[in-house]
């Protein structure tokens, strides 16, 4: 590491840690003396990546425990993914490809975990749909919260924080997909396929009928479509950091140490580094 950088560095791995989840909420670091004999730097530059990492929002000192690690904020997690999406050079196929990832395993998810609240939910909003469609109405916003059901039946709040962001940046593409003879209703019945899926309690189905269901909003969108979203998206999405809207019915990182749990085991490193668990 370069001298310069040795704080940083540091700060890094145990932040990695953290993010992986491989460090847990409620977990002690050890002391300084031990953090600086493992990862083989002074004291003073340990104490520099503790406070980076205070700033982070990732650990927080306690009177007689020590340094404590904190939940990792959401926000830790998602703006870095915005930051990415936003700068890519395709985002709309790129956004379609990471839903394509992401909600066919939800829909697997809530179709094992739903409850009737999710359910009635989730058909109270294709009532409403319907009734959107039949007036001749661009149902968005009942798009959006059937989608955000669906992730919230699932149970994730790190993909509830991530449909969020993917929900604000496909908002224009989501509204043009649903323009056109005959489209908003074939949206309306991927719907009820997937519901109906989910309903009867059958993963392999609700999965394929979401896959479906995105593959077939994709295929709606021409390549000029995606292209003036990818330049509206660019110059309307949110600066890190902003909170996107959710749709109305939506509830309102790698490294060679180890670090004492507060169950009192250990939680060893890849590379062979652990201590001993200290009592508080």
């Amino acid at each position: 590491m370069k001298r310069t950088r040795v704080y940083a560095e540091v700060a890094s791995q145990i932040s990695r840690l953290i993010e992986a989840g491989r460090v847990k909420p409620g977990d002690r670091l050890p002391p300084e003396r031990e953090l600086a004999e493992m990862f083989g730097v002074s004291r003073t530059s340990v104490r520099d990546a503790i406070r980076v990492l205070e700033m982070r929002g990732l650990v927080e000192p306690r009177h007689g425990e020590g340094t404590v690690v904190k939940q990792v904020p959401i926000d830790a997690i998602v703006s870095p993914l915005a930051d990415a999406l936003v700068s890519s050079k395709n985002l709309t196929a790129d956004l379609f490809d990471m839903r394509k990832m992401l909600e066919p395993p939800l829909a697997r998810a809530a179709s094992l975990r739903a409850t009737g609240e999710d359910l009635k939910a989730m058909r109270d909003i294709l009532k409403r749909q319907a009734g959107r469609v039949r007036a001749g109405e661009i149902a968005i916003e009942e798009d959006n919260a059937f989608h955000y059901r669906i992730a919230t039946a699932a149970r994730n709040h790190v993909v509830l924080a991530v449909m969020d962001l993917v929900m604000e940046l496909l908002q224009e593409s989501r509204a043009r997909s649903l323009q056109g003879p005959g489209r908003a209703e074939k949206s309306l019945d991927g719907h009820r396929r997937i519901l109906l899926a989910i309903r009867n309690g059958d993963p392999d189905l609700a999965e394929e009928a979401m896959r479906l269901h995105i593959e077939e909003i994709e295929q709606v969108l021409s390549p000029q479509e995606s292209a003036a979203q990818d330049q509206s998206v660019r110059a309307e999405t949110p600066v890190r950091g902003e909170t996107a809207d959710r749709p109305s019915d939506a509830p309102s990182r790698r490294s060679t140490s180890g670090v004492t749990s507060a169950s009192g085991r250990v939680a060893p490193g890849r590379g062979g580094v652990e201590w001993r668990a200290r009592s508080r």
